[in-house]
């Protein structure tokens, strides 16, 4: 199944959007695991950084914060330090900062609590595969993959259904911002500096937090005060309270990744059900439930990459690596790592253990909504697979030009339904 890059060499340019928009590169990171895992790339936008490739290395690096920070941004971008404050969310915090923020929302996304919401899942999978169902032939990211996760987005942060492809646009203007298809505005092709102090440096940035400021004014005149908008609100333990740019961006977080990392899962996990027959066959026969969502997770790596920013000088495989320096922890290689996962180029719907790090396992930052995208994922392809007997390409696939988020953004099927 190639749905890797069909023309990589080995040498291919990692920081060229260019490159993504036509799969992701795996020659290349293949190569660099086995040569030069801790690789110095030069870069003509902005400083260069070290590229980190392999699984063992990521794993133990992502503990180590005192070591690699997240404060100074998380993409490969460079910022001004004026940059990085105004569009920080807890994600580009360190401990104690970031757990003090966490500790806020983790009730909410708590596995026991996020098991409540199956049947909700549920119901809402059935419309949305009917909808499509009844095309035959479609495009499974617009039809499917993107209408669940944006329907429990609404239900999480309790806006109108109404509003919902609304907020997505914009959502994918903001974390999709390097791509012409969502955002008039790509980072790449134009000066963005007049929304420099926005979220992901995006006019969108600012349509989103007009929208909350709205809604929760709404809310508070209604004397609404569920779900974890109102919990990021709320004093910690110290009394301290977020400011209104603190909130501004959580909110724009909130709705870009919690709704653009579960869409490109299912529209991986659709794409290989397209080119593995098999897994419809081992999904319909109801025994590899409790692996699947991981194991489509790590095919997917919707996060390609997250970046950290070195705080003290360290040695790695032969290198020096020096405070200041940015440092690109490459997921997408880390979850084809060969020494890791057999056959990684293969889904194995029943991989186990999977030590995929889709979510940052084993750092502070791991994905507060883990469990909420694995429930997704595992009971959208339940009622998908209870309802069709076969499903195959029809038409090439197109993928998001972006080296920060990758997905398939169009991807036509035909199915025949059971």
């Amino acid at each position: 199944m190639t749905i890797w890059h069909p023309d990589d060499d080995g040498f291919a340019d990692l920081t060229s959007h260019d490159v993504f928009a036509r799969g992701v590169p795996h020659n290349t990171f293949a190569r660099l695991r086995r040569e030069d895992p801790a690789h110095w790339a030069e870069w003509s936008a902005g400083q260069g950084f070290w590229s980190i490739t392999r699984h063992a290395d990521i794993d133990r690096l992502i503990r180590q914060t005192d070591l690699l920070s997240s404060a100074h941004g998380i993409r490969m971008e460079d910022q001004t330090m004026e940059e990085v404050i105004a569009r920080r969310t807890f994600q580009e915090t360190d401990p104690p900062d970031h757990t003090r923020v966490r500790r806020k929302l983790t009730r909410a996304f708590s596995k026991p609590v996020v098991a409540l919401f199956e049947d909700q899942i549920r119901d809402l999978c059935h419309p949305i595969l009917d909808r499509a169902l009844e095309e035959g032939t479609f495009d499974a990211t617009r039809l499917i993959a993107r209408q669940l996760p944006m329907m429990m987005l609404g239900r999480i942060m309790g806006t109108p259904d109404a509003d919902l492809p609304w907020l997505v646009e914009r959502g994918d203007a903001l974390i999709a911002n390097t791509d012409p298809d969502f955002t008039e505005h790509v980072l790449d092709r134009m000066q963005t500096d007049a929304y420099r102090l926005m979220p992901f440096n995006s006019p969108a940035g600012a349509e989103l937090y007009d929208y909350a400021q709205r809604l929760m004014a709404e809310k508070t005149a209604k004397g609404d005060t569920e779900g974890v908008l109102h919990m990021i609100l709320q004093p910690d333990a110290d009394g301290a309270v977020i400011s209104e740019t603190e909130f501004r961006n959580f909110f724009c977080l909130l709705v870009a990744a919690g709704n653009d990392t579960t869409r490109y899962s299912i529209a991986a996990g659709i794409h290989a059900l397209c080119h593995q027959p098999e897994l419809l066959a081992r999904m319909q026969a109801g025994e590899v439930w409790d692996t699947t969502p991981d194991e489509i997770i790590r095919w997917a790596t919707p996060a390609i990459y997250f970046r950290r920013t070195a705080m003290r000088d360290f040695d790695l495989h032969g290198k020096t690596i020096r405070a200041g320096d940015k440092v690109i922890y490459w997921f997408v290689s880390a979850n084809r790592d060969e020494t890791v996962f057999d056959d990684p180029f293969t889904v194995n719907l029943a991989r186990q253990p999977n030590r995929h790090l889709s979510f940052g396992q084993g750092g502070p930052h791991v994905c507060l909504g883990m469990h909420l995208a694995r429930l997704e994922v595992r009971v959208l392809f339940q009622e998908l697979a209870r309802r069709i007997r076969a499903i195959e390409p029809a038409g090439p696939h197109q993928f998001l030009r972006s080296n920060f988020v990758g997905g398939i953004k169009a991807l036509p099927v035909t199915v025949q339904a059971a």
